[in-house]
C-alpha cells in the first residue's frame, strides 16, 4: 500500500511516501511562514521524485494537530482537496503521537508541544505508542506533578525543555512518523474520507481569545 504522509502543524512541513509501514522518502522544510507556499511543491517534488502518481496513493495519513492554527489549516485544507478529488481515504494521527515515534527505549513518552506562556500541549505514550493519558493543553506546572507519576519516561517535543533541559531527542514532527502511526491505524479500520476529516485544535486561536475578550 503506497501512503502519503504529510505534517504541517509545526515550523517543519514534511511529506513522506511509505509502502505500508516502511519509509520510501521523506522532505522537509523548516520554516512555518512558508507553508502556504511550499506545501504543494513539496508534495509534487516528492511523488516526481520517486515516480509515483496520485493515482497510486492508497491512502493518505495527516498530522491533524495541535499546533500551528495556520500550518494546521494550510495541510488540512489542502488534503481534503486531494483527497476529494482522487476520492482516497485518510487517518488522522495527532502531532503528539507523531513525535512520540521519535523515542525508542524507554517505558513511557511525554509528547510537548510549547505553546507559549508556560502552556503546553501534551501526551502521554507507552512504549508501543498507545496512549495512556486524555491529552492536554495546560499551564506546564500544573503537568509536572502527573508526569512524576511514571517511571522510565522520555520527554520530546519542543516543550520538552520546560521538564527536561537535558532531552537530546529529535523534536521535529516527522510525517514519515505520521506514516507508521497512520498505517497501524488504518490496519485497525480507523479511516475516514475528506467530508470527514476534523482537526484537533485543544484549544482556541489567539484571534479567537482576543476577540472573546472584547
Amino acid at each position: 500500500m503506497k501512503i502519503l504522509a504529510v505534517s504541517t502543524s509545526s515550523n517543519n512541513c514534511s511529506v513522506s511516501l511509505l509502502e505500508n509501514d516502511k519509509l520510501i522518502k521523506e522532505l522537509n522544510i523548516c520554516n512555518e511562514k512558508t507553508h502556504s507556499e511550499k506545501f504543494m511543491p513539496l508534495i509534487d517534488e516528492l511523488l516526481t521524485s520517486t515516480n509515483t502518481n496520485l493515482s497510486n496513493i492508497e491512502l493518505i495519513a495527516v498530522d491533524n494537530g495541535p499546533g500551528s492554527f495556520t500550518g494546521i489549516r494550510i495541510g488540512i485544507a489542502t488534503i481534503k482537496a486531494i483527497a476529494e478529488f482522487k476520492n482516497i481515504p485518510i487517518v488522522t494521527c495527532s502531532s503528539l503521537e507523531g513525535l512520540a515515534y521519535n523515542v525508542t527505549n524507554f517505558d513511557y513518552i511525554c509528547s510537548l508541544i510549547d505553546a507559549r506562556n508556560n502552556q503546553v500541549y501534551a501526551g502521554i505514550f507507552d512504549k508501543n505508542y498507545a496512549q495512556v493519558s486524555d491529552y492536554f493543553a495546560d499551564d506546564i506546572n500544573n503537568l509536572i506533578p502527573i508526569l512524576k507519576k511514571y517511571s522510565n519516561i522520555a520527554y520530546v517535543g519542543d516543550g520538552a525543555y520546560l521538564v527536561d533541559t537535558s532531552s537530546t531527542f529529535d523534536n521535529a514532527i516527522h510525517s514519515s512518523n505520521i506514516g507508521i502511526c497512520g498505517y497501524k491505524k488504518y490496519l485497525k479500520g480507523l479511516v475516514t474520507n475528506a467530508d470527514n476529516l476534523s482537526v484537533m485544535y485543544m484549544r482556541k486561536s489567539q484571534a479567537e481569545r482576543l476577540k472573546d475578550n472584547h
